[in-house]
């Protein structure tokens, strides 16, 4: 069985032309901001197909998941409200405890957060919690093992934050320790890149 080729992250954001914070090292833009291949420097065109794919796309590699994890949010999405699904989605992709790991700045990149995550170095209310896809709630305060606030994920983290602390989190330390909590629902601005949610909308309206 073949292993899966993983797509360099400065490829993937020179692809979609925009910088996914959650991929972690910034700059993929700054010396060559235009796609790869031979013809990236070209003008490129963009059909409607072309525009909703890649706006799914931001989503799906910024927060890390598999276009089935995705289809399965918009799912739960769409069955908690009659309105804008869009705005529900984002609220739980902000609340993913990988997400929230990575925002809080415990992790310079939603992949180190996982990693955190699935060694079991990551407690909510104290209690650990190592499933990278669960969806903490408001109040809920996320910490580290005392012995994580040593490794190197979290040290790389606080040498060279990726994000400011969004307005919808808080913390504070607590016996020399940094612990957080979200203090409000994320909303669609909480999204750390340029998104266009209508083209999102519409890509999933057509192909369910």
């Amino acid at each position: 069985m073949k292993s899966k080729v993983k797509t360099p992250r400065f490829k993937i954001q020179r692809r979609l032309m925009t910088e996914l914070p959650g991929l972690g090292k910034p700059g993929a833009l700054v010396r060559r901001p235009y796609p790869p291949g031979q013809h990236g420097q070209k003008r490129r065109k963009y059909s409607e197909f072309g525009l909703q794919l890649e706006e799914k796309q931001k989503l799906r590699f910024h927060y890390g998941l598999h276009e089935e994890q995705l289809r399965r949010m918009i799912k739960k999405a769409k069955k908690s409200t009659d309105t804008n699904w869009a705005e529900t989605l984002i609220n739980l992709l902000e609340k993913r405890i990988d997400n929230v790991v990575f925002r809080l700045g415990f992790a310079s990149s939603i992949p180190a957060a996982k990693q955190l995550i699935s060694h079991g170095k990551v407690l909510v209310n104290g209690k650990k919690l190592d499933v990278c896809s669960a969806i903490i709630k408001v109040g809920d305060v996320v910490s580290l093992k005392t012995e994580a606030y040593q490794n190197q994920v979290y040290l790389q983290a606080k040498q060279t934050p990726r994000l400011p602390l969004p307005s919808f989190m808080s913390k504070e330390l607590k016996n020399n320790q940094e612990i957080g909590w979200l203090i409000d629902e994320p909303k669609l601005e909480a999204v750390p890149f340029q998104f266009e949610p209508s083209l999102v909308i519409s890509y999933y309206s057509l192909r369910g």
